[in-house]
Parts: structure tokens; C-alpha cells; sequence
């Protein structure tokens, strides 16, 4: 996929502009904030997009979105967690159109962040991932994954969860912080559920194997999501916890890892594209979401990328595992999940401290 669209991505990775210089820079962006033509910026080709989603994902979609409607994409790459944070400190003077990042769950506390819009394409969806919320629109689904370094690993087997407390894995397993990446909190829950007893995730048993899990990372903990599975590519940790698409993008590339999906099950989340409320460019915001769950680019996305599109009837490629082959968590619930997830949080940092 990259090397096929090597002059698209040329031009995109021109513009892509890492949060470490986004704050210097961004506003000098066209269209986000020095050229306001009118309240909505609807005579704008442009818009400001701040995504957390793969490479391989971002150079399918916006290239493509580019071509297609004419509007220029100016980008934001950064982890889950500091774009939500930079969303939230621009409530007032919105920089971006676009935040691509998260999902329901960890965006339902926040929804005043965003404008409600369910796009027209939305009836195309599968049904458990509709637009049911107003904000928040699933285009792709990233199960949770262990994505292992086969060099460092080993003949060490890591095919459960209880295999990350093996004492050889102390201090080599990338995690990053379930508070603000969206991955870990997701990989917390798989865990929660795995563990819990009769699949309750808030059981002691649980809570538990958190503990255990907790003393085995060795007081690691990483900033971002994209940090986990690059430290385990790199050679810096032994597994990791992360999602299917950056971690079978690798294997892809021919990189010394491979993706596991863990015995006892898996989390299957639609991420969501929603719109920042207040945004400078709604119109062509709303056009960007209908663009991604079009037929279009989840036909794209189900021939040649590794993340899961969730329109009605779309072809996976064969190298994906077949989806009935991954065992999910029968009793898993986004909602209540969504409901408790401050909750959730806030055992987990107890626990942090706790083992400290």
C-alpha cells in the first residue's frame, strides 16, 4: 500500500506535522484561524485533521479524499491521548476539524468536544456499529492484539495473558497509560474481561491479574500508543499491547514481529471520525466523514490495508485473520463499558500506586 502510493504519500508526509511542532506551526495552517471568509469557512478547500490512526491508513484515506473533493488536508499526527488533550485546550478556539482518534468509549465523557453529524452513509454500516451516539461515527475496526518481537522472544510462549507474567518478560512489555491511550485502555479491558471471574472485569480476580500484570512491566509505562508497538519493532520490548493494524502492518513490512491474538479473547471497538465542534471548515468536515465510510474507501481499505472495515458486505484480503478465527468476549459492553470508564480509570491508577 505505501510503496504503491509512494508519490501520494510524498506529498501527505510534507504536510504532516507532529505535535511536537504542531503548537509552534499550526497556526500559520491555512484555514485554521488566520482566513476566515465566512462564520462557517465553507469557501475554503481546506480542512485541519488530527488523526492517531496508522500511516498506512492516513495515506489511503486523504490522498484519496484530496482527489476526489479537491480539498487540501492539512495533518496532524499524533497519539490518542495529546490530541484529545489539544482538543480540549481549543474548545474556545477550535485549530483542528477533525479529530480521528478513539473511539466510543473513551470519548463519550467528552462529546461536548464535538458536533453532533450522522452521516448519510451511515445505513450502510454494519448494524453494532452504526452512528448510534450522534458524535461519534465507526468507520474501521482494530481488535486488541500482542504484537511479539520473534528475536527477543524466543521459544518464551505468549499466546494468553497469562503468559505476560512470565518472570522473562519482567521489564519488556510495552503498555502505555489506559488513562490517555485509547489502545491501552482497550488492552486493560481485554484483560479485565479475560480475567474477571465469570467475565465480570470488575471482579477481585480481575483486578488481580491487573496487580500481577503491573509488577511484571517494572514500572514501564509508555506515552502513546504508536510507542508500543514501534519499542516492540525496534527491538526495545519483547510484546506489546496494541491494535491489529500498526501491528500487522509490520509483519507486513517484513519486521521481526507477529500478532497474537490472546487465547482467552479479544476487543473489538469501531474507531470513530468525529467533527470538533465550533470547527472552522463543518461543511467539508461533514464531507470527510461520509468519505470514509463510503464504499469506495472501505473497499480500499478491505483489499489492501490491515484494519477491519465495518461497511455492510465488504471483502477482507487473505492475509487478515478470518473473524472466525478470533475469539471476542461474548459478554463485552461498549455502553457499560463507556459508562464506567472513569471508574475503570481511576482502579487502574490506584492499582498503579499500589505498586509502586
Amino acid at each position: 500500500m505505501i510503496d504503491e502510493r509512494s508519490g501520494n504519500m510524498k506529498q501527505l508526509t510534507k504536510r504532516i506535522i507532529t505535535l511536537a511542532v504542531a503548537a509552534a506551526t499550526l497556526v500559520s495552517l491555512a484555514g485554521c484561524g488566520g482566513d476566515q471568509k465566512s462564520a462557517s469557512g465553507s469557501d475554503d478547500k481546506v480542512l485541519t485533521v488530527y488523526t492517531a490512526r496508522s500511516e498506512s491508513l492516513n495515506n489511503l484515506v486523504i490522498p484519496n479524499f484530496e482527489k476526489d473533493t479537491g480539498i487540501k488536508v492539512n495533518v496532524v499526527v499524533a497519539g490518542t491521548g495529546p490530541l484529545l488533550k489539544r482538543v480540549s485546550s481549543e474548545k474556545g478556539n477550535p485549530q483542528g476539524d477533525i479529530l480521528w482518534a478513539a473511539d466510543q468509549t473513551m470519548l463519550e465523557s467528552q462529546k461536548d468536544l464535538f458536533m453532533e453529524y450522522v452521516s448519510p452513509e451511515d445505513k450502510n454500516m454494519m448494524e453494532a456499529f452504526r452512528n448510534k451516539t450522534g458524535y461519534f461515527t465507526p468507520a474501521f475496526a482494530d481488535p486488541t492484539v500482542l504484537i511479539v518481537n520473534t528475536n527477543l522472544a524466543g521459544d518464551t510462549k505468549i499466546e494468553t495473558f497469562d503468559d505476560l507474567l512470565n518472570p522473562p518478560l519482567k521489564g519488556k512489555i510495552a503498555f502505555g497509560d489506559p488513562a490517555n491511550s485509547s489502545s491501552a485502555f482497550q488492552s486493560l479491558m481485554a484483560m479485565l474481561y479475560a480475567k474477571g471471574k465469570n467475565g465480570d472485569p470488575m471482579s477481585p480476580e480481575a483486578w488481580d491479574y491487573v496487580d500481577k500484570f503491573i509488577q511484571n512491566l517494572d514500572g514501564k509505562m509508555l506515552n502513546s500508543s504508536g510507542a508500543v508497538h514501534k519499542g516492540v519493532a525496534d527491538g526495545e520490548y519483547t510484546v506489546g499491547l496494541t491494535w491489529e493494524d500498526p501491528a500487522a502492518t509490520y509483519v507486513r513490512n517484513s519486521a521481526p514481529v507477529k500478532v497474537v491474538f490472546p487465547k482467552e479473547g479479544a476487543i473489538f471497538p469501531g474507531e470513530s471520525v468525529q467533527i470538533i465542534k465550533g470547527c472552522k471548515h463543518p461543511e467539508n468536515a461533514k464531507k470527510f466523514v461520509d468519505y470514509m465510510i463510503s464504499q469506495k474507501i472501505q473497499e480500499m481499505a478491505g483489499k489492501e490495508l490491515t484494519v477491519r472495515p465495518l461497511r455492510k458486505n465488504i471483502e477482507l484480503a487473505s492475509y487478515m485473520t478470518p473473524i472466525d478465527q478470533i475469539h471476542l468476549f461474548p459478554n463485552y459492553d461498549e455502553g457499560w463499558v463507556s459508562d464506567h470508564k472513569q471508574d475503570i480509570v481511576a482502579m487502574w491508577n490506584q492499582h498503579l500506586e499500589n505498586n509502586r
